[in-house]
């Protein structure tokens, strides 16, 4: 008896029957396998994404370009460098990054002697661990807080290159600031390579600890928009004027668009969560 020339019907790669939710996440929900494994497509594209991470990572913070584009949407700016020497150094010395060089301290308390009154709010874009982040949406979210804060005095916007977010309490105290948002790029994670977080400080001094802060995170087209942030934001400096503090002292009330119904948002189908409670395949 002569074998069956049929090829096997059997997929080289097997299907997830959550694939269709695919479409509404980044997450690497759903990606298939072959045998025991993952498939090519897959692997290839987690590499791609681990690439980007410490791409963005190890990336340089263009400070100059980034003054010369805010001057021309109407910031003024000031530049400033943390103790870390260089991008090498920042990652080795995270300590370094949170403090201001000699030089930088200097310029901005020439800064603050120069100013009619210190400023009800400094912000400051820092590179962070991301400065692919900043380069990509400090300039759309600085306009949005612009347009939500018409009642407060803003300091010229600070650059500042291998900062980490605690360098924004010595700006803050340095220009005599009521308040200190600090712009930052955000650890990348494998698929948000370029998220920026904004860390709110009140009464900024050196010396300030984490839960003296309120963080808002995961700014980006994909994540929270710059509109949504900046009234987040504008919500939290009410707050934080009116009770004299930031951190886990202060909540945030900013409501939110109510979200829809979730199978009307997903246009989920039954059958596909059937499929999936049904499969034996484990």
């Amino acid at each position: 008896m002569s074998a069956d020339p049929t090829p096997s019907a059997t997929p080289l790669v097997l299907t997830d029957p959550w694939t269709a939710l695919r479409a509404y996440t980044p997450a690497r929900i759903a990606i298939g396998r072959t045998g025991a494994s993952q498939p090519t497509s897959a692997l290839l594209a987690f590499s791609l994404a681990h690439a980007q991470a410490r791409d963005a990572v190890h990336e340089a913070f263009d400070a100059a370009l980034m003054s010369i584009e805010l001057q021309e949407a109407g910031f003024q700016t000031l530049s400033v460098h943390s103790r870390a020497a260089d991008r090498p150094m920042y990652l080795r010395r995270p300590d370094l990054g949170r403090r201001l060089d000699a030089a930088s301290g200097d310029r901005l308390r020439q800064a603050a002697d120069g100013a009619n009154a210190p400023p009800d709010l400094v912000l400051v874009v820092a590179d962070g661990l991301s400065a692919l982040a900043v380069t990509r949406h400090a300039q759309p979210m600085l306009k949005a807080i612009r347009a939500r804060l018409p009642g407060w005095s803003i300091s010229p916007v600070v650059l500042a290159e291998q900062s980490r977010v605690a360098l924004g309490d010595e700006v803050g105290e340095l220009l005599g600031a009521r308040a200190v948002a600090l712009l930052v790029g955000e650890r990348p994670g494998l698929s948000s390579p370029d998220s920026l977080g904004i860390y709110l400080t009140w009464a900024p001094r050196v010396g300030r600890s984490d839960a003296e802060r309120n963080c808002i995170s995961n700014i980006r087209p994909e994540g929270l928009s710059y509109e949504q942030a900046a009234a987040t934001l504008a919500g939290l400096l009410e707050g934080a004027k009116r009770l004299g503090a930031s951190g886990i002292m202060l909540k945030d009330e900013t409501p939110t668009p109510a979200p829809e119904a979730l199978g009307d948002r997903l246009d989920l189908k039954l059958d596909l969560i059937r499929a999936s409670d049904a499969s034996t395949d484990n």
